[in-house]
Parts: C-alpha cells; sequence; structure tokens
C-alpha cells in the first residue's frame, strides 16, 4: 500500500499557491502578484523558490504554530498600561513611546503601544480624511475583482411578482452572470455566489455596497473591541473564511461599472422578457442561460492580461458548510440549546469534550447543524413547557367611604339621649343634608 502525502493548507494558503503557481507559470510578473497578495516582490521571490524546490507545501509558512520570539511579556506590557495610566494620560502612542525611552529606557514600538491601547480602551481611532474620488482604471487579471449587487425592478411589467436581479460582473471583462430572487437578502446572496464559484471559481476579491446583507451595521460588542475589530455580517464572516475579500463601495458612482449594467438590462431584457410573455420567476431564470451569453459576447472586453486568477475549490471542502447562517448558542448542563423559539436535545457529545457553547448552521437548502470545534453532533427536536407567568394585576384605587348615619326610627335611637347629645346629631344630620 503506497503511503500519500497530505498537505495541510488553509484558504490563504491555497488564494497564495493560485497566484505563485500563476507567476511560475509566467502568466503573470512578480511585481503583480505582489501586489495582489500584498506583500513585497522580495517576499514573492521567496515563495516562488519554495514552490519549486519544496512543491506545494512549500507555500506553507515555517513559523506556524510557534510563538513570536520577538513578543514582549506580560510583565512589560502590564508596567506599561500602569504608567500610562498615572503619568501619560491622553497621551498618543507616538509620544508614549518616546517618552518610555526617555524616561524609563523601555522600548515600545508605536504600533504595538496602539493595540495596547485600543484593547484597553485607553485611545480611539482617529478619523482620516476622505480621499479625492477619481476614475478608477479597471484591473488587469479576469478574477481579480468580481462586482456584486442587486437590482430591485420591475422585470415582468405587471404580469407576474416583482423580482429582484442579483448580478455578478467582472472588472477586468465585463463578463455577466446573473440570477432572479424573490428579494435581496442574506440566503439570496450565498445562493447566487455559489453558483457563480461553481461555475468559475473563487475571485480575489468582491467589491459591493453597503447593504445590511454585505455589511453589519450591528454595534461593536465588549469582544468585538478587545479584539480590535468591527462587527461582521454572516456574508462577510463567509468570504473572510473563503478568502475573498471583501471592498465597500461608498457610492452608488464607485460602482457606476454594474450600474450601467443594469441600465442596459432594464432597457433590453425587459423587452425580450416582454416578447416571450415570461410571467414567472422560474421562466425568467430559464431565459437567462440563454440570454447572457449573448450579452457577453456582444460587451465583454478583451482584459489586459489573458490569465485567469480565478481559484477552484477542493473537492474535499463543502461550499455549503461556509455560505451559512451561524449563530452562536449557549449550551445548557442537560445538553439543550435553544434556536428559533425551539429547544433541541443533543444526543451525544464524544468524551473529552465539555463545551459551554455550539454553533447553530442554517444551510440554504433549510437543514441545520450543531457543531463545536469542527465537529458534527446529532440532535432532536423536544417540546418545553416554559413556566407560566404570574399575571400582575392591578390594584384598584380604595374609595373614602362615607360615614355612616343611622336614620332616626333606627333601633339604636330608641333609647333615650340627653338632650345635649341629641341636639349635637341634629346639628350633623343637618350638615349632611346641606352637602
Amino acid at each position: 500500500m503506497h503511503r500519500r502525502d497530505i498537505i495541510e493548507m488553509s484558504l490563504r494558503d491555497l488564494k497564495r499557491l493560485k497566484v505563485i503557481q500563476q507567476a511560475i507559470d509566467r502568466h503573470i510578473t512578480q511585481r503583480i502578484a505582489a501586489s495582489m497578495l500584498q506583500v513585497s516582490e522580495r517576499q514573492v521571490r521567496r515563495m516562488v523558490r519554495r514552490v519549486r524546490q519544496e512543491g506545494d507545501k512549500g507555500i506553507v509558512h515555517r513559523s506556524r504554530g510557534r510563538s513570536s520570539t520577538r513578543r514582549l511579556p506580560n510583565k512589560v506590557k502590564r508596567h506599561v498600561i500602569a504608567l500610562y495610566g498615572k503619568e501619560y494620560e491622553g497621551f498618543g502612542p507616538t509620544f508614549a513611546s518616546e517618552k518610555l525611552i526617555e524616561q524609563y529606557k523601555i522600548r515600545v514600538s508605536r504600533e504595538t503601544l496602539r493595540q495596547w491601547f485600543l484593547e484597553k480602551g485607553l485611545w480611539k481611532r482617529q478619523r482620516k480624511r476622505r480621499k479625492h474620488l477619481k476614475c478608477r482604471p479597471r484591473k488587469e487579471y479576469c478574477g481579480q475583482m468580481v462586482i456584486l449587487d442587486g437590482s430591485h425592478h420591475d422585470w415582468l411589467e405587471g404580469r407576474g411578482p416583482k423580482l429582484v436581479l442579483m448580478a455578478y460582473i467582472d472588472d477586468a471583462t465585463s463578463r455577466l452572470c446573473a440570477r432572479f430572487y424573490d428579494y435581496e437578502g442574506i440566503m439570496p446572496a450565498m445562493d447566487s455566489f455559489k453558483r457563480y464559484v461553481k461555475r468559475y471559481g473563487l475571485p480575489q476579491s468582491l467589491y459591493t455596497d453597503k447593504h445590511t446583507t454585505y455589511k453589519s451595521t450591528k454595534k461593536p460588542t465588549v469582544e468585538d473591541e478587545l479584539a480590535n475589530r468591527e462587527p461582521q455580517s454572516q456574508f462577510e464572516r463567509a468570504m473572510e473564511e473563503l478568502g475573498v475579500e471583501m471592498i465597500h463601495a461608498n457610492s452608488p458612482e464607485a460602482k457606476g461599472r454594474i450600474e450601467r449594467v443594469f441600465r442596459t438590462l432594464q432597457d433590453r431584457l425587459v423587452k425580450e422578457l416582454r416578447l416571450r410573455n415570461i410571467k414567472t420567476k422560474t421562466e425568467a431564470n430559464r431565459y437567462l442561460q440563454h440570454y447572457l451569453p449573448a450579452h457577453n459576447r456582444r460587451f465583454m472586453v478583451e482584459p489586459k492580461s489573458t490569465a485567469d486568477v480565478h481559484r477552484t475549490i477542493p473537492e474535499e471542502i463543502d461550499l455549503d458548510a461556509f455560505l451559512c447562517i451561524r449563530e452562536r448558542r449557549s449550551l445548557r448542563k442537560d445538553l439543550t440549546i435553544r434556536y428559533n423559539n425551539k429547544f433541541y436535545q443533543i444526543k451525544k457529545i464524544p468524551p473529552g469534550l465539555r463545551p459551554t457553547y455550539v454553533w447553530v448552521e442554517e444551510r440554504m437548502n433549510g437543514k441545520m447543524f450543531v457543531m463545536y470545534k469542527g465537529r458534527y453532533f446529532s440532535f432532536k427536536e423536544i417540546e418545553v413547557r416554559l413556566p407560566k407567568q404570574k399575571s400582575v394585576r392591578k390594584r384598584k384605587r380604595a374609595r373614602l367611604k362615607k360615614r355612616y348615619i343611622p336614620p332616626a326610627d333606627h333601633p339604636w335611637k330608641k333609647f333615650k339621649l340627653p338632650s345635649a347629645v341629641l341636639t349635637e346629631r341634629n346639628k350633623e344630620q343637618q350638615k349632611v343634608q346641606q352637602r
């Protein structure tokens, strides 16, 4: 039996390997590869040399799993934070770094101090000036950047329901890929992206607007602030795990290439659907399979380079595990969780695992999975009766009772009272009658 070599790589490594192989085959230059990977040309030459000598495993960084030898001890960090709170309150990271060297001979870089201060809430990011907008040239390679947007339009002109066209256009070639959906949301975005990836591969970056599907509007939690990160939407999280860079446009003019395509489609495609009397979403999607090739033959342009930098997804990677709604849920002591106002019982947990939380994945096909550290658990839905809440009754406002004065023929008055008492009683009855 032959031994099979297995190389463990992350999606980031696969992305790098694709670009380095393009540079080795001389489809792209090393300078372009450095700009695509956001590293120096010298580093690209190192990776090219390693891949040539060691094969695909040469792309894996050799320091993976090791702690940095230049990391400052926690004792120095606590000492610097204490000094900042006592003497340097309000100092910027650069100025504080200079004062620490000058007075205490403690050498800490300004970027390290900035990260420490942001983690402790002692410093806030400074707002940068808005950049001057200018004409952006096309990307040089197919798959280097893909623009995604949804067009809300009465595509069927009242003959059927209102639909949204989710479209992908390659920035270098203007190649269009589109599909109709009922709305623009997380599931349509993930389903359309999955169809694009299966046909062309993973792009290097994705250019979208700031729709809530693509960019989260939630406020950062305490964990986000400590980790110095912004809250992510489900789509952003999936793109990060797949190694696709997300770029958000600040205005419709920034993604004018796809806006102009929508203007063309709202003129041409609407008329084509009218001529064929298409009334349903299924018929419209079926016709798109014939319309898009003709559209691309007419409006596609030649890129500056013939290289295609799309990345192919390996067969062992399940796209549905990334393109899903994933939420964290607390695990109770009786191994039950609550999701969407329903209770689920986890049947068995492997020995050695004592999770306090699990991840619930809601796939595009409607199935649900429960996962913890890459392991999926079997579960079933159960019925749990919640204790009824006691209704709080409003107390009635107490009414003042009138003083009871018996009439003259009451049995109590049969007894003879002194004349002074009778006079006093008569006066009180007269006052009551006057009221």
